[in-house]
């Protein structure tokens, strides 16, 4: 009797699994650049949890179904995030365009609930000033344990004023887009590279990949001011642990 009753159970676990992804179907993809050939990065589909490496041509293959969200991210290319449609999943092969990590200046959009404050009139020459220690005072308190920020990280102020000659360019940016980069950018820009390496046990190329997967969870947007730097840190370590759960397939 107790032997019938496991088989039940392991027989209801596997309809369960099977009814959660019998409707998804392998999905032949490739990431193409006008200027060059992409053959690194990842692909992951935060919906059904999986993910996939970028092989040579751009192509890639991972389950998937309409309304997934896949998210597209290397070292080479600025990450992206597509909502499949029928159309995507009905061609025979889905094309992402991508566009190649500018390192001169990232077009960073800040979102307007990171509530960036400017001080007013002529203020850019102290906006722009840098304090070190000196024999009687420190601007930090070294008695107390590392919170992983970055001491001289980006500034802000000076990043919104330039977001906003960018987006006085663009005709339409979206509410998401705008949110996902603007998290994305904030948390590389304030934690060391020690803390997703070593702390989270990310790689390199895995690094934005794992902070698009957390921007795509709305309480992210949570913990953009400077004093929840803490809560933003047990965010992101929580955040792993699912990303770390998600399957991993080679081509």
């Amino acid at each position: 009797m107790k032997n019938n009753l496991v088989v039940l159970v392991v027989c209801l676990f596997c309809q369960i699994v099977i009814g959660q992804n019998g409707s998804r179907k392998p999905l032949h993809g490739q990431v193409k650049n006008d200027f060059l050939a992409i053959e690194s990065g990842y692909v992951m589909n935060i919906n059904a949890n999986v993910r996939t490496f970028i092989g040579s041509g751009g192509l890639f293959d991972i389950m998937a179904r309409p309304k997934d969200t896949l998210l597209f991210s290397g070292l080479a290319f600025q990450s992206k995030k597509i909502v499949l449609t029928e159309k995507n999943c009905a061609e025979v092969l889905f094309v992402a365009k991508l566009d190649l990590v500018n390192n001169q200046l990232k077009e960073v959009v800040v979102h307007k609930e990171l509530k960036v404050k400017s001080l007013q009139g002529g203020s850019q020459g102290i906006v722009d000033m840098q304090f070190e220690d000196d024999k009687l005072s420190s601007p930090e308190n070294k008695a107390m344990l590392s919170d992983q920020t970055i001491k001289y990280g980006t500034d802000f102020v000076r990043i919104f004023k330039d977001v906003k000659k960018l987006l006085s360019k663009k005709e339409e940016v979206k509410e998401e887009e705008i949110t996902d980069i603007a998290f994305v950018e904030y948390a590389k820009d304030n934690f060391t590279k020690d803390f997703y390496n070593k702390t989270l046990g990310l790689k390199d190329d895995e690094i934005e990949l794992f902070l698009m997967y957390c921007s795509n969870d709305a309480s992210s947007r949570q913990y953009l001011e400077p004093e929840e730097k803490f809560q933003l840190m047990d965010f992101m370590i929580n955040k792993n642990k699912e990303f770390k759960k998600a399957a991993s397939v080679k081509k």
